[in-house]
């Protein structure tokens, strides 16, 4: 059955600004909830199902697949499409745990922009969009917008989530895995992982694109939602 409204998920430090392509071009009625208030990932699952419409499909990228999985566990029956972009199903490790406590440490004493600055261009992009300005640009002001308190509760959420790869199988709903090829922050296995466990899960793997595949290829992100919705 098509689905008639659209939750978009942003990733950490991100706003409605990471879905403008597809909020613009996709003829369904789309929702960028708030993620910024809560410091785990139940507390934000349980605000964002109060404001959502009875029955939804729900679109997430990095941290906002995560939180898809939540939704998915606290109300499997209200959601009828989900698409899983360059996100992980893993919980953190040890390391990155340890990693996640030093940045918001950064962050806390004023180094937000230059933990940004720093992480964007190697990390988040594909080589070919490194030097795109206007995107990095759009990245920076993202993050900066939102500021060190949604920093230290994104992180927090993150360090201390649940393993999600137990919840792959229970997922029932038409699913889409999407993933740019040089993801070297979500890789490509999580997705294939992902799309083998979750039955009759599509794949779809981009080329020339990194962790931010809605802003880095829009118009093939939005025609796999598109042919998503329609299922």
């Amino acid at each position: 059955m098509p689905a008639d409204d659209l939750l978009l998920l942003p990733g950490m430090m991100c706003d409605a600004r990471l879905w403008r392509p597809q909020i613009d071009a996709l003829a369904v009625d789309c929702r960028v909830p708030d993620t910024t208030s809560a410091d785990n990932f139940v507390d934000m699952a349980a605000m964002v199902l109060a404001d959502a419409p009875k029955t939804f499909a729900v679109a997430g990228l990095s941290m906002g697949g995560i939180l898809a999985f939540e939704l998915w566990r606290q109300a499997p029956e209200r959601i009828s499409h989900m698409a899983l972009l360059d996100t992980n199903p893993h919980a953190d490790t040890p390391d990155k745990r340890t990693m996640r406590l030093d940045q918001i440490e950064q962050v806390l004493s004023g180094q937000l922009r230059a933990l940004a600055v720093d992480s964007l261009k190697p990390a988040y992009l594909a080589k070919a969009h490194r030097d795109d300005k206007e995107l990095l640009g759009d990245i920076l002001d993202m993050a900066m917008d939102l500021g060190n308190d949604v920093f230290r509760r994104q992180a927090l959420a993150l360090k201390d989530r649940v393993d999600s790869v137990p919840t792959l199988s229970t997922i029932t709903c038409p699913t889409t895995v999407i993933c740019g090829i040089e993801d070297h922050i979500c890789p490509v296995e999580y997705h294939r992982l992902m799309a083998a466990e979750i039955p009759g899960a599509r794949l779809l793997i981009i080329e020339t694109c990194g962790h931010l595949a809605s802003l880095e290829q829009p118009q093939v992100v939005t025609e796999a939602l598109q042919q998503l919705l329609e299922q």
